[in-house]
């Protein structure tokens, strides 16, 4: 890995413009957070691209490049459909959700416009009737971001967990 030296003037603005969209990123990233953690859960699918892609999956299985996952979400009408059943029709106990995404990296920056980016990410989780967290999951978000309206927008997040076990019910988004 190399890091560039504000040294050089050339470099020097293209490693400001890496920093202030890495930046942009994490921005993101924390009102993503936000959203899952403190609600409203209807706003979650605002963040997506309309043609986006979510899905939740093993580590096992995005090394291998099956596309099988926990949740498997096609647009944003999915996105929409998910918090629909989890505000409406599920049933679980409640729950507090704490994410805490770190380590952001832009991988490249494509000629169309499209970001990749990676983060890292751990996700708590307090039941109503337990008093301690428990760490939920940990893990890794593979994303593509595109700017809509000037803003970004995910057109793809694959939520890789690490876990060799998970609990029983992922309940909300990852």
């Amino acid at each position: 890995m190399t890091v560039t030296s504000l040294k050089n003037p050339a470099a020097s603005d293209a490693l400001i413009d890496r920093l202030l969209l890495r930046q942009e990123i994490e921005e993101f990233n924390a009102a993503y957070a936000d959203v899952l953690d403190n609600g409203p859960l209807s706003d979650w699918p605002e963040l997506f691209a309309e043609d986006a892609l979510y899905v939740i999956t093993a580590r096992e299985n995005f090394a291998s490049g099956l596309p099988v996952g926990l949740i498997y979400c096609e647009g944003k009408g999915m996105l929409r459909d998910r918090i629909f059943a989890i505000e409406k029709t599920a049933m679980f106990a409640p729950r507090y959700m704490r994410h805490f995404i770190s380590n952001c990296r832009v991988v490249e920056t494509r000629a169309n416009g499209e970001i990749v980016a990676t983060s890292n990410y751990i996700l708590l989780q307090t039941l109503f009737d337990r008093p301690e967290p428990t760490l939920h999951q940990i893990g890794t978000y593979y994303d593509v971001f595109v700017r809509t309206g000037g803003a970004l927008k995910l057109k793809e997040r694959r939520t890789v967990y690490d876990n060799l076990l998970i609990d029983n019910s992922v309940v909300y988004p990852v």
